[in-house]
């Protein structure tokens, strides 16, 4: 069902569209070393197909979880005698930095053309080096549109599928279950075709039905721990460390990289915790940097020790809920003018505008506090932070209470 020509490509038409850059790149035979970034069956690895079959180069595939320096090189040597062959590393934020590395001269040189597909922010997961000789496209999700598209083709297309009569009555389910995912939609789909004989005629039903029974069948490429994460993630912002354990106990089952395991603690101790127990991001941060040095499998008892811990803190997304709101007033009023007395005035002229003029240095008044207005006049008095119901959280109240008085109304 995959497609493997341009015209047959649905969805990332910002990317493969009549104006898309890859599609650009790829007519005037200029292919650039690229990450694809974006959720799991969006169409990472199709494109790097497609590319290959339209530029007309060998196509080489590896896992970053399987492969390691060895294989590496033997592409990159295979390669030397049809320059520019594609390299397509599924996975690639999982490569170490030396696996990395082993890449670097080849992509320089021009000996591969480097396509990564990664579910991780680039960023953070492949080294500078490397980042810096590709260019990096984010692909976005699919919207139902796309999806239903993508079905129908493949009803039409597929050599086994197009000899069915299969007919889509409803799809919510479908669309529930696969969650946005291409290649676990069709995986579904396929499921049902071969439980049933004759006519196929898809409702919700069915969909759910087929689903409970044959689960395993569209979750086994490794989709299901974006499910397990979401439970080991949901486990400890209901503060049940059991749950919380059980469902880390899944992911060091099944060989999850401890750094992605890692940094959604990081970010979970700040949304989910926060001001509640300052301690816990602290905690989190020192956890991952811990299992990057210790790695498997004692990294087991350090991401153990941080989930229990912040599954057993208290509570409160008050500092997450204070960005949200600020974000969108900002998003709602546009760029209002900051106040002159909190503005900086770096040159003579900016002074005798009136910037800087009437700030108070808040150090050298008592308690180290004055009351001055620093939002923007149209905003005066509005409140984004409200403290969490929580013992640390309630200690920030009364400070804020005993300088600001009634003015936010805390």
């Amino acid at each position: 069902m995959r497609p493997a020509r341009l015209s047959q490509l649905i969805g990332q038409s910002h990317l493969v569209g009549a104006k898309g850059i890859i599609r650009r790149a790829i007519q005037q035979g200029l292919v650039p070393s690229m990450i694809l970034w974006g959720p799991p069956g969006v169409g990472k690895t199709t494109i790097a197909n497609v590319i290959a079959n339209e530029v007309k180069k060998p196509f080489y595939t590896l896992s970053a979880i399987s492969a390691g320096v060895k294989e590496v090189r033997e592409v990159i040597d295979r390669a030397r005698s049809n320059p520019r062959s594609i390299l397509f590393i599924d996975e690639i934020h999982r490569f170490n930095k030396a696996q990395q590395d082993a890449l670097l001269g080849a992509v320089e040189k021009g000996i591969i053309t480097l396509i990564g597909a990664t579910t991780e922010n680039p960023s953070f997961e492949v080294n500078a080096a490397l980042l810096s000789r590709c260019q990096v496209y984010t692909l976005k999700a699919l919207s139902e549109e796309e999806l239903l598209l993508m079905v129908h083709q493949a009803l039409q297309e597929d050599s086994d599928l197009k000899t069915r009569r299969i007919t889509i009555r409803e799809h919510e389910a479908l669309f529930k279950i696969s969650g946005g995912d291409g290649r676990k939609l069709l995986n579904l789909v396929e499921v049902i075709a071969d439980t049933m004989e004759g006519d196929v005629e898809i409702t919700d039903e069915i969909v759910m039905e087929v689903a409970q029974k044959h689960i395993a069948r569209y979750d086994k490429s490794g989709e299901q721990h974006y499910d397990i994460i979401s439970a080991f993630i949901k486990s400890i912002r209901g503060s049940d460390p059991n749950a919380a354990v059980y469902y880390l106990a899944r992911m060091v089952e099944g060989g999850e990289d401890v750094k992605f395991i890692a940094r959604r603690m990081v970010i979970l101790a700040s949304e989910d915790i926060g001001n509640a127990n300052p301690t816990a991001l602290i905690m989190a941060t020192n956890t991952f940097q811990a299992v990057n040095i210790i790695g498997y499998p004692e990294a087991r008892i350090i991401l153990a020790q941080c989930a229990v811990y912040l599954a057993s803190s208290p509570k409160s997304n008050a500092s997450y809920m204070a960005i949200e709101n600020a974000l969108a007033e900002v998003q709602r009023s546009g760029d209002l003018p900051v106040p002159l007395a909190i503005r900086n005035a770096p040159t003579s002229l900016m002074k005798k505008m009136g910037y800087g003029k009437d700030y108070q240095y808040a150090h050298s008044h008592e308690g180290n506090f004055v009351n001055m207005e620093f939002l923007p006049e149209t905003l005066e008095g509005t409140k984004f932070y409200e403290p969490g119901n929580n013992a640390r959280e309630d200690e920030l109240r009364k400070y804020l209470r005993q300088r600001w008085k009634e003015k936010y109304g805390y």
